[in-house]
């Protein structure tokens, strides 16, 4: 009885001991299990937790967070841009995507996403000669576009109207990205939109990678090897997801070779990312020789960054343009206003270009609103190669983890002001009307330096052009008693999705 009231007494000792020490800190560092505890019971709340109760209370807007002893799950997090345009421009060489990051993503492969060094510059190289540079291709993306458009999303919302039903806008969305991407890299249709909303195995099988990562992401390394070494659990789950994305990969890749061993001439209307890789093969090739492994790898990679860019950013847009209805407006007679007279008459499927696109600069900050608020990827990884002071002061190890949110970076008041809580497209435009360019490193939803976004231009101009179709078309009313918030996923959905009523608007 003696012993234990003294071991009870050497306890409360101690840990009162541990709660002094640690009392200034925003979170208790335990013995042995490090700030893992706190991490976990806000894991409902993960990107809200690292913006009000981490970095809120670092003056340099960066936070070093202890896992537990055994292994180390130790990061620096921070949302100072300074920080950021060090680690992303002006230190570049210094911070890579690392080993740890490519073991967790492994079924990346050797894709631009995982990739460091040379390989990735090979790859930046041949994918921007082709997104940015290829006249065949831009012009195939603008037709595939307007296909899935006109062939999918517009089918479905008639549909909806006719029949008076609750849709999730975002699963629409997210179909119509889902058609999209893979008509894009691969030139196939999976028709993932369609009134029945089929069940697509190679969609599924991506999101169900997308979700086993997360689960890789935020667990020690040994935990989930043993797992993949056990064939239980998320693993075994991932294994059958893999097998599933790569057959149809693999199968998509077999077809376009077969095609173009028939002819001697690609047609416009199929210059995807794979026929493009194969027509340029010599030049883009890192060992000289396209292999299906490597446009395995190159689809992948495609496929995964772009699948949920626009139907995330529009999810969290129609939800926020609701909330605030006096921007709704404010859109709406922009868009009334700059129409190009050929649209003038009402349910036309509308396409612009670029440049037409320009005038629309609400729109435009409205959207923008949505990505610093909303950016579809939360949370960016980066390995400082060798040890390096932060223009905040702060010191990183070599091989340490580096996790930039962009999540709290959107919410600073440091950087957007006091009202950064708001929602607010004005701030995107000047007082002349024109769009105002913020510098990557504070509005980074598209990534900065070097690694920024290939496909950011691609993805606010269909942005665009779905946000005027269904503003000007359709009446979107929000389905009552929802509750709206991130879920738990790599890419920043909506956690149980956007219900939703469609009704034709009369001008």
């Amino acid at each position: 009885m003696m012993f234990s009231a003294i071991i009870f007494i050497v306890l409360i000792l101690f840990l009162g001991h541990h709660w002094y020490k640690n009392r200034k800190s925003p979170v208790t560092n335990w013995p042995v299990l490090g700030m893992l505890p706190s991490l976990i019971c806000n894991s409902d709340q993960l990107f809200d937790y690292f913006t009000h109760d981490l970095l809120d209370s670092c003056e340099s807007g960066t936070f070093k967070f202890k896992g537990p002893w055994f292994p180390s799950l130790d990061f620096v997090l921070t949302s100072n841009p300074m920080n950021v345009n060090h680690i992303f421009s002006k230190n570049f060489l210094n911070y890579e995507k690392g080993f740890e990051f490519r073991e967790i993503f492994e079924p990346f492969g050797q894709g631009i996403v995982t990739s460091d060094s040379d390989i990735w510059k090979i790859q930046r190289k041949s994918l921007h000669a082709i997104m940015v540079k290829n006249n065949k291709y831009l012009n195939y993306q603008d037709m595939v576009f307007r296909h899935v458009l006109e062939k999918g999303l517009v089918p479905v919302l008639e549909h909806a109207v006719k029949h008076g039903t609750e849709v999730d806008l975002e699963d629409v969305l997210q179909r119509f990205d889902y058609d999209n991407i893979c008509l894009l890299a691969l030139g196939f249709d999976p028709k993932a939109l369609s009134v029945s909303f089929p069940v697509v195995p190679s969609k599924v099988a991506f999101h169900d990678i997308e979700d086993c990562l997360l689960f890789r992401y935020v667990l020690p390394l040994c935990f989930w090897k043993l797992q993949q070494w056990l064939q239980i659990g998320a693993e075994k789950r991932l294994t059958k997801s893999l097998e599933i994305a790569d057959r149809f990969l693999y199968d998509c890749i077999a077809m376009k070779r077969e095609k173009l061993r028939e002819k001697t001439v690609v047609e416009d209307d199929e210059f995807d990312l794979v026929t493009a890789l194969l027509v340029e093969e010599e030049n883009l090739s890192v060992s000289g020789k396209v292999t299906d492994k490597f446009l395995r790898d190159t689809a992948y990679n495609f496929m995964a960054a772009g699948k949920d860019t626009v139907s995330a950013c529009l999810s969290w847009f129609f939800w926020l343009i609701t909330m605030n209805p006096s921007v709704k407006t404010k859109i709406l007679e922009e868009i009334e206003l700059n129409l190009p007279t050929r649209y003038k008459e009402q349910n036309m499927i509308m396409s612009f270009t670029s440049e037409e696109l320009n005038s629309f600069p609400y729109l435009n900050g409205a959207l923008c609103e949505t990505l610093r608020l909303y950016p579809p990827v939360p949370v960016n990884h980066k390995t400082a190669v060798r040890p390096d002071v932060l223009p905040s002061g702060d010191t990183v190890d070599g091989n340490t983890r580096i996790l930039i949110s962009y999540y709290s970076m959107g919410r600073s008041e440091e950087t957007w002001g006091k009202d950064c809580l708001e929602f607010k497209p004005e701030r995107w435009v000047s007082d002349k009307g024109d769009i105002v360019h913020v510098p990557t490193y504070k509005f980074s939803a598209f990534s900065a330096g070097p690694r920024t976004c290939l496909g950011k231009d691609m993805s606010l101009k269909q942005m665009k052009i779905v946000a005027i179709n269904l503003l000007r078309n359709y009446q979107v009313e929000m389905v009552e008693g929802q509750i709206i918030k991130p879920g738990k996923c790599i890419t920043l959905h909506i956690g149980n999705g956007l219900k939703v009523r469609i009704k034709k608007r009369v001008v």
